[in-house]
């Protein structure tokens, strides 16, 4: 191909909307961390891609459009600080980030239904709409003042302050988080 020609072919690719190059999602300044797919979805990609969605593909995953957000959108909506008494060294540690249900409404969501929140290792429990509002959980992307790495608990974690709830403090502490995936990056939403 000759360099005009080049020049051109670049140029219309560059002019299409987003979501008609492959999975690039509108208005987002870094990659994707986290898709929201199904049910109310307001899409701002497209759809999944064997190639570029690999991770998904391994895990079985399959849309048609979906909404992502990118650390920065995350970021610029309401933060809100948890303490919850954590597993791992069963002491008291501050996480932050949006409420699950400004993220849910960032990305068209409304009404009832059911959340299959799946972690990068794929580990996918479900949890209900109504159940995510009641324990309010969060999106953590901070871990005591500190962003969250892959292959620790982050970058994302949906997360609740068990703590609060005194049917989840009845619980030993092992047993409160079962529904908190951490390394989380897809939430399917299924109608109720």
């Amino acid at each position: 191909m000759d360099k005009r020609n080049f020049m051109a072919a670049a140029l219309a690719a560059a002019s299409l909307p987003a979501w008609a190059q492959g999975n690039a999602a509108k208005g987002l300044r870094g990659p994707a961390l986290l898709t929201i797919t199904g049910a109310g979805v307001r899409p701002n990609r497209g759809a999944f891609d064997p190639v570029r969605d690999q991770m998904m593909a391994k895990q079985k995953l399959s849309f048609t459009a979906a909404h992502a957000f990118d650390f920065a959108a995350l970021a610029a909506l309401p933060a809100v600080t948890i303490q919850p008494t954590l597993e791992y060294d069963n002491k008291p540690h501050k996480l932050s980030g949006p409420a699950l249900r400004d993220v849910l409404k960032a990305a068209g969501v409304k009404g009832e239904g059911k959340l299959a929140m799946r972690a990068v290792d794929g580990y996918a429990p479900t949890i209900s709409i109504a159940d995510a509002t009641k324990y309010r959980f969060i999106v953590a992307t901070h871990l005591d003042g500190a962003p969250m790495p892959l292959g620790g608990l982050g970058p994302l974690w949906a997360v609740y302050d068990a703590d609060k709830f005194a049917d989840m403090a009845a619980k030993p502490v092992d047993q409160r988080f079962a529904n908190c995936p951490w390394g989380l990056y897809h939430i399917d939403v299924q109608a109720g």
